[in-house]
């Protein structure tokens, strides 16, 4: 399901990028969830493929890994493992830098989730934010959602028992947080809405607020707390939920973005069978 186009008056006025983006690729066969290490490579997934890509620093492209579980979105934790919603048997788990898979959590109450989706990570207690829509895929065994409601969830560090973050959503599927860990945006993409929430000192969301009037697939913040939503191009909002660019990007869907480089100033995009990259005015924050 696709979020609706932004608003038509749009400012694109070059405050974040000047360019355009640079096709680095077009091989694959659908890509999304694209993580940043700390030395500013970027992973990500050839979903149908079962694959995970490197892009590097240098600029090379090279396979990381094959029969990832069918990886979606991914992000790194301070321990250099990627942790992945992996919804091939609908888990979360952590990838070591040796490539070894560690399931962090697989039900709710008993039941096996819908098909986790998109995950971040509080950079100031480590708990695990991650939505879980459901998506009907060719590969699953089961053919009807366990759990009913489709919902957020976080996993409290070193716990093993997922809890329900935020419910009363038709499809969350995008998810982001701010630095300071006091703020987290998900974007409901059936409704075509994206809220921010305050991450209460327990871990759990509260202060539900509409954000912006658009959903998204994917999504990241800048350093200057722009949140970029993905879908038909990217979207930039300012913090105040106020478009301040449109890019373009030449493809039929644009799923997901992150900032990796040396210099954490490269916008990586992962849309459709492409990845490209565009150079920006601004860095990202993990």
């Amino acid at each position: 399901m696709q979020p609706n186009s932004p608003a038509d008056t749009i400012i694109n006025d070059n405050k974040i990028a000047n360019g355009t983006p640079v096709l680095i690729s077009d091989k694959f066969s659908f890509t999304e969830g694209p993580a940043v290490d700390k030395q500013g490579n970027v992973f990500f997934t050839d979903q149908p493929n079962n694959q995970i890509w490197k892009y590097s620093i240098d600029g090379k492209l090279s396979l990381f890994m094959d029969n990832t579980g069918r990886s979606n979105g991914m992000y790194f934790d301070k321990k250099g493992n990627l942790i992945s919603c992996a919804d091939e048997h609908n888990k979360l788990v952590a990838i070591s830098p040796s490539k070894a898979i560690t399931v962090l959590a697989d039900n709710f109450n008993g039941e096996i989730f819908n098909g986790p989706n998109d995950v971040w990570i509080n950079p100031v207690n480590d708990d695990i934010y991650f939505t879980d829509p459901y998506y009907k895929r060719d590969y699953w065994e089961k053919d009807h959602p366990h759990i009913a409601e489709q919902n957020v969830y976080y996993l409290q560090k070193n716990k093993k028992k997922a809890v329900l973050a935020a419910a009363e959503m038709t499809k969350p599927n995008g998810i982001i947080g701010t630095p300071d860990g006091k703020f987290l945006y998900v974007a409901d993409i059936g409704a075509n809405k994206t809220y921010k929430f305050t991450i209460d000192k327990n871990g759990s969301l509260i202060n539900k607020q509409l954000f912006a009037s658009q959903g998204s697939d994917g999504m990241t913040i800048d350093n200057k707390g722009n949140i970029y939503l993905t879908g038909k191009g990217i979207t930039v909002y300012n913090k105040e939920g106020e478009i301040v660019q449109q890019i373009p990007i030449r493809e039929d869907w644009t799923a997901n973005v992150c900032f990796g480089g040396k210099n954490h100033d490269e916008l990586f995009i992962t849309a459709s069978k492409s990845v490209y990259i565009l150079h920006t005015n601004v860095k990202g924050v993990q």
